[in-house]
């Protein structure tokens, strides 16, 4: 019997361990499931970041930063006279008689504006960085007086300080005023918009609809950015936000986290007039040198040499003057250093002092960094051919000034004397006095050309950007005369042929040549 029980004891802690392992085993898969990885030894969790961390250096920031941001307010008169009359104008006099019931002469002859704008200190001594369109008129005048208050100054000096225009920009929108407090002023530091990044956090400080010390918070939504292509916004490649910035807040600063400021905030894209989620600050880079030209010298020192280029320097368009990169010269000014030093319209500038020329920006920032009087060489291609020359820098604000040209020609009377035809537009002759004037504003040696009086939508000429009033003056270097001209060259374009056709166009500064290109459908 003891052994029939030692037997049955034996069996027993058999199947036991069996049981055990068994569950053991089953236990083990089900908690691991059938594709579960192993976890790795030095794998951490990841940790939430702390909202509370973020909030708290929002506030460290603008409680360092908001003392040197100011409140700006100032005053223009506006006087409505007819000239040596002193009537009042009829355009105001009709405006008012409309809206407010007044009889004639009954208008001021004089209205009183006040405008609001912000700022912020960067000398302690008072010198104070704002925008251009703060402190002047629409016209180009100075505004008639500009006060500007401190942060928790309201019970000392409830007025503000007076201050004085030490020197502007206009190309950038940058302005430096000075005011005298008596008394060492808070600043703040630049940095460097070149270091930051998309996505990273920015404050905007500054008094919105007058509400002083204002502080809204968002990210860099974009670099490099050109909201025109006018020659008034040549040096504005902005920084793009979206904290909230409104009217008033222009001439404030964009902070970073680090508490410096990197863009000073200037436009806001929107349909309603206030924040849409879009705003422009000028990058810190550009500010810094305008900020040390005005307050050594007064004023801005830029290089220039007299030609104007196209922003898109498209692939079509360089193959055309058998050039794989650069800057393609759309046209240069009449005595400016580039005339003078041989460069003509249709080179392509591949290099300038020794670097690489890529686009019209690079080309742009290489020359205004150039003090005017010193030399550049440049390299360029003439028909496929390499040259060189040097050109002596010139005074931007003069070159720039001497592109005034007269008014646009009048618009041809009559139907086009054209089918659109596979460019996709009518032309029309131009009259003996369009010809003239055109011929006289772009130097030409002959009358030459023909006026576009329509462009088909959705077109090859719509995709090229040609416009109503453009007048044509060549098609793959072909003088165009005339629209028997404009028909012959037309009539022997091949679908996946290179078109180039040179413009000339009415901008702000006048008639400009332009080149345009692309392979014909």
């Amino acid at each position: 019997m003891n052994e029939t029980f030692n037997i049955r004891r034996y069996w027993a802690a058999v199947v036991l361990i069996l049981a055990l392992g068994a569950g053991v085993v089953i236990g083990s898969l089900a908690s691991r499931g059938p594709r579960t990885a192993r976890i790795l030894p030095e794998a951490r969790p990841l940790a939430m970041a702390s909202p509370a961390s973020l909030s708290s250096t929002f506030a460290e920031i603008a409680t360092r930063v908001t003392p040197a941001v100011v409140n700006i307010n100032t005053e223009s008169t506006i006087r409505f006279r007819d000239g040596a009359s002193g009537k009042p104008d009829s355009n105001p006099n009709g405006f008012f008689n409309h809206f407010f019931g007044m009889g004639p002469g009954s208008i001021p002859h004089e209205m009183h504006q006040q405008s609001l704008g912000s700022g912020v200190i960067l000398d302690k001594s008072g010198y104070v960085l704002t925008n251009y369109h703060v402190i002047m008129q629409d016209d180009g005048r100075p505004v008639d007086m500009i006060r500007v208050h401190l942060q928790g100054d309201d019970d000392g000096n409830p007025h503000g300080y007076q201050a004085k225009v030490v020197g502007y920009d206009k190309w950038t929108d940058l302005a430096v005023i000075k005011i005298n407090a008596h008394r060492s002023l808070p600043v703040v530091e630049l940095g460097d918009s070149d270091q930051t990044r998309v996505g990273d956090w920015v404050l905007a400080i500054g008094s919105p609809f007058g509400l002083n010390a204002t502080v809204t918070a968002g990210i860099i939504s974009a670099k490099g950015r050109e909201i025109n292509s006018s020659l008034e916004d040549e040096f504005k490649r902005f920084l793009q936000t979206d904290a909230a910035i409104n009217p008033g807040n222009s001439g404030g600063p964009l902070v970073s986290l680090a508490g410096q400021v990197v863009g000073i905030n200037t436009a806001i894209a929107t349909t309603r007039g206030a924040y849409d989620g879009v705003g422009f600050a000028i990058p810190s880079k550009i500010v810094r040198k305008v900020y040390d030209d005005i307050v050594t010298s007064g004023s801005v020192r830029r290089g220039a040499i007299g030609v104007s280029f196209s922003p898109e320097q498209t692939p079509a368009l360089l193959e055309s003057f058998n050039a794989k990169h650069g800057v393609l010269v759309q046209s240069v000014t009449a005595g400016s250093p580039a005339a003078r030093a041989g460069l003509k319209q249709g080179d392509v500038i591949t290099t300038i002092k020794s670097q690489a020329i890529e686009s019209g920006s690079e080309l742009l920032g290489i020359v205004s960094g150039t003090q005017p009087g010193q030399k550049l060489r440049v390299e360029f291609l003439r028909d496929g051919h390499p040259m060189n020359c040097e050109v002596m820098a010139g005074d931007w604000n003069k070159i720039a000034g001497e592109n005034d040209m007269p008014g646009p020609a009048a618009a041809p009377e009559g139907g086009p004397d054209t089918e659109h035809g596979s460019l996709g537009l009518w032309v029309k002759d131009l009259s003996a006095d369009q010809a003239k004037q055109i011929t006289a504003s772009l130097h030409l040696g002959q009358a030459v050309g023909v006026m576009v009086e329509d462009v088909e939508p959705g077109s090859f000429a719509d995709d090229l950007n040609l416009q109503r009033f453009d007048v044509i003056l060549s098609i793959n270097r072909q003088d165009v005369h005339s629209t028997a001209d404009f028909k012959r060259i037309q009539s022997k374009l091949k679908s996946g042929q290179n078109v180039l056709v040179m413009i000339a166009r009415r901008s702000e500064a006048g008639y400009t040549t332009t080149f345009l290109a692309d392979q014909l459908p």
